[in-house]
């Protein structure tokens, strides 16, 4: 499998999303970073610089659609194209439906799934053009068995994009374009703060198990593989009163 030398991250100033830069930094791999905060993303391309091959950023906010595709562009031309790009910028903003939170969960959505919808136009434009290209949708284990209360506007965001990335998997099968579908669970972030759960992963082990299941380019990969790939499989079927006491 040839090495992608040329990654795209959006969402890349905290969170998972600046984790996976650390790592492919290490890698020596050739970043474009993109985040709404342009401050942490410079501080991030500063501490990066000396591993990575090279460091592009650019400030986007995601919900603001039509300065996405320009955005990708411009990193691309920097980097000299794209071989993956990640489509990480999520919100994890949200309240129990019919409470009056109707504004977070609607920008919770316009985030996680309008907005990851503009950054899937904008990465396509660019692997049709190429005839080329990873692209990688970080969705969750909530898209499998939606999450209650305060996360189920989270839950459908992440169900919508995974969708979106089933469908590309059949557009795009047999050709050189390549989508995954990754599915985190539990893992140390600020969207998972005040979670209380023994599943929940450290970051730093999150972070290396999602860049180890990126690099191998799957379809599908629950994150880390233990215990999210049984239970990716469990919580399809299990009767709601054993899945409740799971969330």
């Amino acid at each position: 499998m040839t090495t992608r030398q040329k990654i795209l991250i959006s969402g890349a100033s905290s969170g998972l999303g600046e984790g996976m830069a650390r790592e492919f930094a290490k890698k020596g791999r050739a970043l474009a970073l993109c985040a709404r905060r342009a401050e942490k993303l410079d501080a991030l391309a500063a501490d990066i610089a000396s591993d990575a091959a090279q460091v592009a950023t650019a400030t986007v906010d995601v919900t603001d659609v039509d300065s996405v595709s320009p955005a990708f562009a411009g990193l691309a031309d920097e980097l000299g194209g794209l071989d993956r790009v990640i489509v990480n910028a999520g919100l994890g903003k949200g309240a129990p439906l019919g409470t009056g939170g109707l504004r977070a969960n609607v920008e919770t959505i316009e985030t996680n799934l309008i907005g990851a919808l503009a950054q899937i136009e904008a990465a396509l434009d660019i692997f049709r053009a190429q005839n080329s290209g990873h692209l990688v949708l970080i969705s969750s284990m909530s898209a499998v068995r939606g999450l209650p209360k305060s996360q189920a506007a989270y839950s459908a965001s992440k169900a919508g994009l995974s969708a979106l990335g089933q469908g590309l998997q059949a557009e795009f099968a047999n050709s050189p374009i390549t989508i995954s579908v990754i599915a985190p669970g539990y893992i140390e972030t600020d969207i998972n703060r005040g979670v209380k759960t023994k599943l929940m992963s450290k970051t730093d082990d999150g972070v290396r198990a999602m860049v180890k299941a990126i690099e191998a380019e799957p379809r599908f990969a629950p994150v880390p593989g233990w215990p999210w790939m049984p239970l990716s499989y469990a919580l399809k079927y299990l009767p709601d009163a054993v899945s409740q006491r799971m969330v």
